[in-house]
């Protein structure tokens, strides 16, 4: 009998030990995620945010989590000294996007970019891989005054490799890389996009000042593709939901990214809200066959069901042929002049509407270090006058009026030298 009960204790010993044996490791388990063992607090929140932290990437050609999300292959640089602590939460975020011969263009909009502000701007220029060369070689001869008030990074075109093809082929090739840029851009808060044929005719800190008159439910801040109903676009041929009564234009696009990034947004696919990753896909699928602008029309039909996360500015901050080609219908614009140019369906190239051609050459011409009164605001003023035969042309007031109180902002400030 005591034999047995010897066997008896031994066994429950040996269960005993088992079992805290099997808690200990499962508690482990709990406290280190797979793949992260061994690493620190740091690296451990940088796993569970997909790697999106300062240091929290993996080498290159490395395995890691990150290879299941095809936009980690962007890599931001680790900022430097001065756009540490409240240097960088003062920097203004810029993006566009150029394919194709987009080069002089791009290059144009950032120089007017550059010569109206006074703020630190960092521009993240996404192009195809034959451009990243001839866009470093031509900032880096900037003039040092205003090279130092631009930093920039160069990324590479890219779209989720499961649809690659299909994205880039929407609309025009590249255009649909801005809805991509929440995704891609994880540690950028706030973001100005712009098309490639943007011109600034004043300082870009202006048009960021919107996001502080965002309440708490906008995230996005663009303007009306047109005035009037009655001729717009949209309300007269559009096959799908867009916004408001006339639709939104997304060549100038301002987003609070964090916003946006954290949202689920209602749609027509699902009574489930959907994250901003999560939804551009589907949404193309379904309306991929009724869309005539491509990544616009994705954008009108998401805030057709999220009104309330849109700020919408006023037409001079997007001006375009449609606001004068058939005669003046941008009303603040009258009041007080364009603020920002668009010169879309290829003005600036063209004889169609030589008012905006004629803004686009002058500060395409104008060189650093000119005196801007003499070099850019006479030229164009007099070129304006060969353009009156236009009803573009016979406003043309409009294009020079906020212009001229840049220039003479920029002349009084601006340091002098090539």
């Amino acid at each position: 009998m005591r034999r047995y009960l010897r066997v008896l204790l031994v066994c429950m010993f040996f269960a005993l030990i088992s079992v805290l044996y099997v808690f200990s490791q499962l508690a482990s388990s709990l406290e280190t995620p797979a793949g992260a063992s061994g690493s620190d607090p740091q690296q451990r929140a940088a796993f569970h945010r997909g790697g999106s932290a300062h240091g929290g990437r993996k080498a290159p050609g490395k395995p890691g989590p990150e290879d299941q999300h095809w936009y980690n292959r962007y890599i931001m640089r680790k900022p430097d000294s001065a756009e540490s602590g409240r240097a960088r939460d003062e920097l203004m975020h810029l993006a566009v996007v150029a394919c194709g011969q987009r080069l002089q263009e791009t290059l144009t909009m950032l120089k007017s970019a550059v010569l109206f502000s006074g703020r630190q701007l960092h521009v993240h220029i996404f192009a195809e891989d034959q451009l990243h060369a001839s866009f470093k070689e031509a900032l880096e001869m900037w003039p040092a005054p205003f090279r130092s008030k631009l930093n920039y990074t160069v990324y590479p075109i890219t779209f989720p490799a499961e649809n690659a093809k299909e994205w880039k082929k929407l609309f025009k090739p590249c255009a649909s890389q801005r809805l991509f840029l929440p995704i891609i851009l994880r540690e950028v808060d706030s973001l100005l996009y712009v098309d490639t044929d943007i011109l600034f005719l004043r300082p870009v800190e202006d048009m960021w000042a919107f996001l502080s008159r965002f309440n708490s439910s906008q995230m996005a801040a663009m303007a009306p593709e047109h005035e009037d109903p009655r001729i717009a676009w949209y309300s007269r041929f559009a096959r799908h939901p867009y916004y408001g009564k006339t639709g939104i234009n997304s060549g100038v696009m301002l987003m609070n990214m964090t916003r946006i990034r954290q949202k689920l947004f209602k749609n027509d696919m699902t009574p489930v809200a959907l994250k901003w990753e999560d939804l551009l896909m589907p949404l193309l699928q379904k309306y991929k066959l009724n869309i005539t602008w491509g990544d616009q029309d994705l954008l009108n039909i998401i805030f057709h069901h999220n009104p309330e996360s849109l700020f919408v500015f006023p037409c001079q901050w997007n001006y375009r042929p449609d606001h004068c080609i058939y005669g003046s219908n941008c009303v603040p614009a009258e009041a007080e002049g364009v603020f920002i140019l668009h010169g879309n369906r290829g003005v600036y190239h063209d004889e169609k509407q030589p008012a905006f051609r004629a803004v686009y050459e002058a500060i395409q011409k104008f060189k650093f270090g000119d005196d801007p009164v003499r070099s850019l605001l006479g030229p164009l003023e007099e070129r304006l006058l060969g353009t009156t035969h236009t009803y573009c042309g016979r406003v043309r007031h409009l294009f020079t009026k906020k212009l001229a109180q840049s220039v003479s902002t920029m002349h009084r400030d601006t340091p002098k030298g090539r």
